[in-house]
């Protein structure tokens, strides 16, 4: 069982849904809305709806299959078995910085494609491997840059499995990984968050439309959920 909790400060009513399940949440205190969901397991397809409307994908997906447009997809993280327990990283002040592209390393473009070529990097003297954005992003080809779903490692590149494999391969190979995130913007497609919360204003603009609500009413919980990020990926 999974225990939801989800911020919607303006909503009168949140439901979750998987296939034919449907869940009411209990509102909480400052707009969150919390609850245990038993149908919640590991590769549920789920989403979101506010006051009726939606399907919404979760502002915290893990895995977009169907890209952001679709549904989530449930990922509980205590499956995959790590090999690197015994892992440190090389410093970074003696460096040997790799940036990659994912989408254009290898004529696959995935996670799993890019593990097979570690041996070339390693030879090199690769002791970095910097990876641009792969938050999940609207259409096949892209920098990364305009990543909406920000949890979410792009699912045609491998998803969060794909890319723990190849967090595990390189640490296996003695390689660190950094990753690219963005933090000052959305892309423009399949970006939900605003459904959700006031989680962008109108105060700052940005090429890709509204600037992210950092300072201004009810930005303490826009502030966390960027650090809960960044934690993510630490963590998962």
């Amino acid at each position: 069982m999974a225990e939801i909790s989800l911020w919607a400060p303006e909503a009168h009513e949140v439901r979750i849904e998987s296939g034919e399940w449907s869940l009411e949440l209990f509102r909480k205190e400052r707009g969150w809305w919390r609850g245990d969901v038993p149908f919640l397991v590991h590769g549920a397809n789920y989403a979101f709806r506010i006051d009726g409307k939606g399907p919404y994908p979760d502002p915290a997906s893990p895995w977009q299959p169907e890209g952001p447009h679709g549904l989530s997809r449930w990922v509980d993280h205590r499956l995959f078995r790590w090999t690197d327990e015994e892992w440190r990283p090389p410093p970074l002040k003696s460096a040997i910085i790799y940036e990659l592209h994912m989408g254009t390393f290898t004529p696959e473009g995935t996670f799993e494609s890019a593990a097979e070529k570690l041996g070339y990097l390693a030879d090199l003297g690769i002791t970095h491997l910097e990876i641009m954005p792969v938050a999940e992003f609207a259409g096949r080809r892209g920098w990364g840059y305009d990543g909406v779903d920000l949890c979410a490692p792009y699912s045609a590149y491998g998803g969060p499995e794909g890319l723990k494999k190849l967090v595990d391969a390189c640490h296996g190979r003695g390689i660190a990984v950094l990753l690219d995130v963005v933090c000052n913007h959305l892309g423009p497609s399949g970006n939900y968050l605003e459904a959700f919360g006031p989680y962008f204003t109108s105060f700052y603009s940005t090429p890709w439309g509204k600037g992210i609500n950092f300072d201004g009413p009810e930005s303490d919980t826009v502030r966390r959920f960027f650090i809960d990020n960044a934690l993510m990926w630490l963590r998962d």
